[in-house]
């Protein structure tokens, strides 16, 4: 999707807003199915499931994360990266947490099918992550964080469904990604970096919250 380089006052919009108005179009927040399982009382395999797939994609060391540190496209992202790293290890625990809680794998068809899928959107964050492109995992990882938000509301309703205790967040302030991720896109060649790498994380989650959708009329739960 294209997004207006313009701002609604007709300055022009930073990189953070870019990835804003990306999340607003195409973030997790506003998919039917990620709504379905922050709302009323959802099926646990669907919360189950969900758990499942965001382990496949999100729960493995390094991550997206550590690989952009490691990559270090962007020299002046390191302290903000390394923040950002170490935020989503304590994610990572509460990820591995609720895996045990919620039991085995829902049995749904095409589960070979799907196994690929998630393998597939690991390896396309994984190549992000590892772009030498300047602000593309910049971009990519501000779109994580900020996107991780609605997908904590899902784990955390997950958590309080299966006896875990809610966790906190570690991220670095919102202020701050929003404050650093300006100055990382601060050219128009950063800038549009560090758009296509937040579109890219977000065509990302919306596959994999579609696919827990289908998953979910497969099995009769929607």
């Amino acid at each position: 999707m294209m997004i207006s380089q313009t701002a609604s006052n007709g300055a022009h919009a930073s990189a953070w807003d870019l990835v804003v108005r990306l999340a607003e179009a195409d973030g997790s927040a506003s998919h039917p199915h990620m709504l379905r399982l922050v709302r009323g009382a959802p099926a646990q395999r669907n919360l189950s499931d969900a758990v499942h797939a965001l382990c496949a994609v999100h729960g493995d060391h390094p991550g997206m994360v550590e690989d952009a540190l490691t990559r270090d496209a962007q020299p002046a992202a390191h302290d903000w990266l390394a923040a950002a790293a170490r935020g989503f290890a304590a994610e990572r625990a509460y990820l591995a947490q609720l895996l045990v809680a919620v039991g085995p794998l829902p049995s749904t068809p095409g589960q070979s099918e799907t196994a690929s899928a998630l393998v597939g959107e690991r390896h396309a964050l994984e190549m992000l992550a590892r772009s030498d492109r300047a602000g593309c995992a910049s971009g990519a990882v501000a779109a994580l964080l900020h996107d991780w938000g609605p997908i904590r509301r899902v784990l955390d309703v997950a958590a309080m469904r299966f006896g875990v205790d809610v966790s906190r967040s570690a991220f670095p302030a919102e202020e701050d990604t929003a404050r650093i991720v300006t100055a990382l896109g601060g050219s128009p060649g950063t800038e549009r970096a560090v758009s296509f790498g937040a579109q890219q994380l977000f065509a990302q989650h919306r596959g994999l919250w579609s696919l827990l959708e289908a998953r979910a009329s497969a099995r009769g739960d929607l």
